[in-house]
């Protein structure tokens, strides 16, 4: 069960720091033009477009992603959580 832990783990890193990536690459927008760039947007835009759409931008800042963050730490703490009660 250990393993699966350690999975589990590693996904969600991967995907917290795709989102971190992705929102830095925001500050250069040429980036997001490149292959790369649009590979990691379909990956993260759309778990990024559920906040969007409760929270809209303050001005020039949007802050749904660090919400997304948040989200994402809370959705793994529980996961592990819950995995944890059953074993």
């Amino acid at each position: 069960m250990g393993q699966l832990f350690g999975i589990i783990e590693f996904a969600f890193n991967v995907y917290y720091y795709m989102i971190i990536i992705y929102i830095l690459m925001s500050w250069l927008p040429q980036l997001r033009e490149t292959s790369f760039g649009e590979m990691l947007g379909r990956l993260v835009e759309p778990y990024l477009q559920i906040f969007r759409r409760f929270i809209p931008p303050l001005g020039m800042i949007d802050i749904s992603p660090i919400v997304a963050l948040f989200a994402l730490h809370f959705a793994r703490i529980g996961l592990f959580s819950i995995l944890s009660s059953l074993v």
